[in-house]
């Protein structure tokens, strides 16, 4: 290893996060290309891309100069930030004696393997990673991450104070993931966030989409640190499944086809046991698809950036496959059509 610095990561904290939050707002942002960086310059303008002034870590470099390569991308969808690194070989390091001068916010990452083998330790445990494996670290525990060779790394912040378990707690579930059987659950789901993170950064359901997957890293951590047979287990798990099902269901919101059959399939379950789950929240599923649909439709019409689309394709993009339909629908709900709708709220207000 080359190049021992000591760091201070930021949002993907001990991951690969380069600046404040804010600079995530938007579309996609490439937040470091070291192809751009004379080789001499490489390894420290890694550590500022890595590194704020709040959490502190060590980054070994594998090679030295202008063998170091690095790419980090960022988007953020509802209140999460999402990142993907690729890089070079290399290793980051969190010691006891960093957490405690950690003086910022903590957050969770949750990341996963997209090339290469990772090493991990944590908790006194080492293990290897691949692509069917989650990694969780909790900032305020130590640990070791990273890899040899080109390897590549997805990555989502959550806070701690949203995510609400103990340091312990996440701790203790990082090292035993796959006994829980929500893991293959949350792999897909991280998976599919990272299909098209820069649509789902203006989507009308991120928000909705963020609170879904926080709530599924809850139960899978919950999970596999507790006794299957504990009973906030079983709550948990039965927690995760309502979520995921509402969670696939805004993202494909705008698909005409998209009904009962189509989303106890995607979730290998019957259409019965479909109906029971969302009983068991209170969710009528037809009348609960209209009312998103129709919200959606509401936030595209009063977007300004939206103004010029016709009243039927907003239709169309928000899943309804006739426009009279939805304008009948529309009426029903609000007591106005569409197009007054839109008017009524985007017209200039009176100065």
């Amino acid at each position: 290893m080359h190049r021992t610095a000591t760091a201070c990561p930021a949002s993907p904290r001990g991951w690969a996060s380069p600046h404040p939050r804010t600079a995530l707002e938007g579309w996609f942002v490439l937040l470091l290309d070291l192809e751009d960086v004379a080789p001499p310059d490489r390894a420290d303008a890694f550590l500022h891309a890595m590194t704020d002034d709040s959490v502190p870590n060590e980054i070994l470099h594998e090679e030295g100069g202008s063998a170091i390569s690095a790419r980090i991308e960022g988007w953020r969808v509802g209140g999460l930030d999402l990142f993907d690194l690729r890089s070079s070989g290399l290793e980051v390091r969190r010691t006891a004696r960093h957490v405690r001068h950690h003086r910022d916010r903590p957050v969770v990452s949750v990341s996963l393997q997209t090339r290469g083998v990772h090493r991990a330790e944590q908790a006194g445990t080492r293990v290897l990673l691949g692509p069917q494996d989650i990694c969780v670290f909790h900032e305020l525990a130590p640990r070791t991450y990273g890899w040899s060779g080109p390897g590549a790394s997805q990555a989502v912040t959550f806070d701690t104070e949203h995510l609400g378990l103990p340091v312990d707690t996440v701790t203790r579930a990082s090292v035993r993931l796959r006994s829980s059987p929500v893991h293959d659950l949350l792999l897909g789901h991280l998976r599919s966030l990272f299909d098209h993170p820069g649509r789902l950064e203006t989507d009308p359901g991120a928000g909705a989409l963020a609170n879904a997957t926080t709530d599924l890293v809850r139960a899978l951590l919950t999970s596999a640190a507790h006794d299957e047979r504990d009973a906030r287990v079983r709550e948990a798990m039965d927690d995760s499944l309502t979520t995921r099902i509402m969670a696939y269901t805004r993202r494909h919101l705008s698909d005409p086809d998209l009904g009962p059959e189509r989303i106890a399939a995607a979730h290998a379950i019957s259409k019965r046991q479909l109906y029971v789950v969302l009983a068991r929240s209170r969710i009528r599923l037809e009348q609960w698809l209209i009312a998103e649909r129709l919200e959606a439709a509401c936030r595209l019409l009063a977007a300004p950036r939206h103004a010029a689309l016709p009243v039927s394709v907003v239709a169309a993009r928000c899943g309804f496959t006739s426009p009279s339909h939805f304008t009948r629908r529309f009426r029903t709900a609000y007591g106005t059509t569409p197009s007054e709708w839109r008017r009524l709220r985007t017209r200039p207000t009176d100065r």
